[in-house]
């Protein structure tokens, strides 16, 4: 517990997992019913590049986390200066 309320760890990566799961789902639920409303080829291409798209940009998001993780890392492992 004293780790979320002082800032000790992210759940912010924890959540964008979960988001990116929902969003994945809402697209294919969204393509499915392209498809069988008739406009096949749109239905397709909505899945593929919206897919895509979604993974582009949770994985720029992921970076910020993941630099921070790394600058963490160096951080700790460098003396401390007075």
């Amino acid at each position: 517990m004293k780790n979320i309320f002082f800032f000790d760890t992210l759940i912010t990566p924890k959540l964008l997992v979960v988001l990116y799961w929902l969003s994945i789902i809402s697209i294919v639920i969204s393509a499915a019913t392209t498809i069988f409303l008739g406009q096949a080829l749109a239905g397709i291409f909505g899945l593929v590049f919206g897919i895509l798209a979604v993974r582009v940009g949770f994985e720029l998001i992921m970076i910020a986390f993941k630099n921070n993780e790394y600058l963490k890392r160096i951080a700790e492992n460098l003396p401390e200066t007075k």
